[in-house]
């Protein structure tokens, strides 16, 4: 018997799958030789041309005095450390450094002022402009653990890079945002404005990031040909740009702005916030943006809402931008506010798991009627990039008082913390898809999400085909398939198997202990570091895996920047000092890059 797998939401979940591993990927060249400000002679160079577009009407930073805005860190002054808690945390502390330590040194060996490093073969990669992806991204981490000198080789290459070339064609305008210009910004706000070369170099990249803006609708050419730019031919936006390219942009630009006193950074991406208001409660489901929109005619009318990959830091940074501007501008509140709203109706769903755990996952959604309230169907995906948003709710229940939140908060990081125990090498997959038991936050029926074996067989079943068996039961195909496709108990279907070094679990966790100093949260991150350590170190860094079905996972040459700008930044952090980037102080970009809140 052929078994066809169910296509969820098509067509709109296919075609952002394909933009995104067709598109947003980056590419790889394997020359070792392709190091900042290393353009050959005559190798085209951007140069500031007049807009096309120049902007008459330009929006300003919000005036006035600062919000009373909540506190967002538990009282950990009013906790006494024992002598015994504080040697193992510092222990701990330790052992995170020395794993940074080594992939530092893996990179700087190996690959230094490349994009990357291939933790198995040593080969210096091109991934990200050619600029330097590591080094840039990593120099705020350098700051935190106390690696003086080794930031400041960084400060002495980072001069001598040249943003105006790239071997590239184009250039991912959100990537190299939050790489690059949130880089430098972070390292210049953590060393007290000491090195006026990080401001510099920022503020001429934002000039040239500046350029990918002056379309008709300014809204950004998401994937800049800025060999386009350079030669003087006009630019428009892509009818298919991903929400996340045009929606995590604000933290960045509003901070350039804040710093050099400049308002066309703020002002073009408070045009983007502007036209995302208006949009917000006309789309298919409303509260939320489609994953796909056409920025050039200014639509949102794809159907498939995700908080996911694609999407995912534009809801991020709705409260963080709050934060930026001081409690300000209320559209950012307000926004928040309309699209969690919709996350808790339409995106958030409870698993049916071993243990009958009260866990959230948050999965994808599409329209399927349209009548006085929106009906939706669910996809029930869970993604490791999605569990940035256990932090994201528990910020926003702090700040913007909404304490019924805070345990959907703990119930999705929890989500995470399940997944990654439910592998045998410890480590969460990027894609999966699971039963769920209960759309929505509000309490499951009695009986609704009890465990049993035959449930999770019928709903692997149902994974797989729409229509009832013709000659067994639901129930004993999907034991079959089950063992067919070596299904992990609780999930209905495998999809990436990989864990790539990503931080997003880390990083909720982190929030959720600085919002609730709950020393379980440490225990759990601890464990979690272990597991990660074991499976992902080289004798040069550390690798991506392959399957994290596998006790000891099969690794790969990738070791992408985040890893050391945001995981390992995450695991330093939970272990430090709770002064140490203190959450009342500073906003952290999706790099993890702490940006300073402004204090007048």
């Amino acid at each position: 018997m052929i078994l066809i797998r169910r296509l969820w939401l098509v067509p709109a979940f296919f075609i952002a799958c394909v933009v995104y591993y067709l598109v947003l990927q980056p590419s790889h060249a394997p020359s070792s030789s392709q190091y900042p400000g290393s353009a050959s002679g005559g190798q085209l160079h951007w140069t500031k041309r007049p807009e096309r577009y120049p902007i008459t009407n330009q929006r300003s930073l919000p005036a006035g005095p600062l919000r009373d805005i909540p506190k967002i860190q538990f009282g950990f002054h009013s906790r006494t450390e024992s002598s015994d808690e504080k040697k193992t945390r510092e222990t701990r502390l330790g052992v995170v450094k020395d794993a940074f330590t080594h992939a530092w040194q893996g990179y700087k060996k190996h690959a230094w002022g490349a994009d990357e490093v291939g933790p198995l073969s040593g080969t210096a990669r091109m991934s990200f402009g050619g600029w330097g992806a590591t080094l840039v991204d990593t120099m705020d981490t350098l700051w935190i653990m106390g690696l003086k000198n080794d930031f400041e080789q960084c400060v002495e290459a980072v001069n001598n890079i040249d943003f105006t070339t790239s071997r590239e064609e184009t250039i991912n305008v959100f990537e190299t945002t939050i790489r690059y210009l949130g880089g430098l910004l972070a390292a210049y706000d953590l060393s007290g404005g000491q090195y006026p070369v990080l401001l510099d170099k920022a503020r001429h990249l934002g000039e040239i990031l500046y350029s990918a803006f002056d379309t008709p609708t300014h809204m950004p050419m998401a994937r800049w040909k800025w060999r386009m730019t350079a030669v003087g031919r006009e630019i428009e936006p892509s009818t298919n740009t991903l929400l996340a390219e045009i929606g995590s942009l604000s933290v960045e630009f509003t901070r350039l702005s804040q710093l050099t006193g400049d308002m066309k950074y703020f002002d073009v991406i408070q045009r983007i916030a502007e036209t995302m208001e208006l949009a917000q409660n006309k789309t298919k489901i409303p509260g939320l943006w489609p994953t796909l929109v056409d920025a050039k005619a200014l639509t949102f009318d794809v159907n498939h809402f995700t908080m996911s990959g694609m999407a995912d830091s534009t809801y991020e940074y709705l409260p963080k931008q709050w934060l930026m501007l001081g409690g300000r501008d209320e559209k950012y509140k307000h926004m928040y506010e309309e699209a969690i709203e919709a996350a808790k109706r339409y995106l958030f769903f409870r698993p049916l798991v071993p243990g009958e755990e009260d866990i959230l996952f948050s999965g994808n959604a599409a329209l399927t009627a349209l009548q006085t309230i929106p009906i939706s169907s669910l996809e029930p995906q869970g993604q490791h990039l999605a569990c940035f948003v256990g932090g994201m709710v528990g910020i926003g229940a702090k700040i913007f008082d909404r304490p019924d939140e805070l345990p959907i908060a703990q119930r999705l990081v929890d989500g995470c913390l399940w997944a990654y125990k439910s592998m045998a090498s410890g480590l969460m997959p990027e894609t999966f898809h699971l039963a769920p038991c209960q759309v929505g936050v509000n309490a499951a029926p009695p009986g609704k999400c009890e465990w049993t074996d035959a449930k999770w067989y019928e709903a692997v079943w149902k994974k797989y085909s729409p229509d009832p068996p013709k000659d067994s039961t639901p129930v004993e195909m999907g034991k079959k398939l089950v063992e067919q496709n070596h299904l992990t108990l609780g999930y209905t279907d495998h999809g990436d198997n990989r864990y790539i070094l990503r931080p997003e679990a880390i990083e909720s966790i982190f929030i959720l202990y600085r919002i609730t100093g709950d020393k379980k949260l440490q225990e759990a991150a601890w464990a979690m570091f272990q597991r990660i350590n074991t499976a992902t170190k080289t004798a040069i860094a550390h690798a991506a895996v392959n399957d994290v079905r596998a006790q000891m996972p099969e690794q790969s040459d990738r070791m992408e920047s985040f890893w050391l700008a945001e995981t390992l930044k995450y695991f330093y952090l939970i272990f430090s000092d709770p002064s140490v980037v203190d959450l009342d102080q500073w906003v952290f970009n999706t790099e993890a890059h702490p940006l300073k809140r402004p204090t007048a």
